[in-house]
């Protein structure tokens, strides 16, 4: 009896780094995964510096216009209207408010963390990771619920 000869591979069109790509698909090579780090970082430093310069420059804006004391702290007084709502609070900011101005900055305070879970949902996505997808689009939806109907 003589030795088989050895058959041709049937299988030389998949090279073995198509295979290990396909085999671990839904995960990200360190590089990849190091740069959503690094973006998740800009993203929280960017939001919580542009806050701090929003409010910082509305409590100048707010010294400058009221720099006598003239509340009366015997008498609760509550948030002006125009203060409650989004449209009202961009509006007077606009218009260089220092009440507005600080108003904007703290929302955009509040905003920087929910923006990051956002942008965690975008980057498992990316992953390919649905577990955590699913994961961060329900805690997205409850901030948002929590953060629109005032029971938060």
């Amino acid at each position: 009896m003589g030795t088989v000869p050895e058959q041709p591979n049937n299988n030389s069109h998949i090279d073995e780094g198509h295979i290990s790509s396909h085999i671990s698909k839904g995960h990200m090579d360190a590089s990849t995964d190091k740069r959503i780090d690094q973006l998740m970082g800009l993203l929280l430093r960017t939001g919580v510096l542009l806050a701090a310069a929003i409010v910082a420059i509305g409590g100048v804006v707010f010294v400058a216009r009221h720099a006598e004391p003239v509340s009366n702290y015997r008498v609760f007084q509550g948030e002006p209207a125009q203060y409650r709502t989004l449209p009202g609070i961009v509006r007077e900011a606009a218009s260089f408010n220092g009440r507005g101005l600080i108003q904007l900055g703290l929302l955009l305070l509040i905003a920087t963390p929910v923006a990051r879970v956002a942008f965690s949902a975008g980057a498992f996505a990316y992953e390919r990771d649905w577990v955590y997808v699913a994961v961060s689009l329900v805690v997205l939806a409850l901030l948002a619920y929590s953060l629109s109907s005032g029971h938060g």
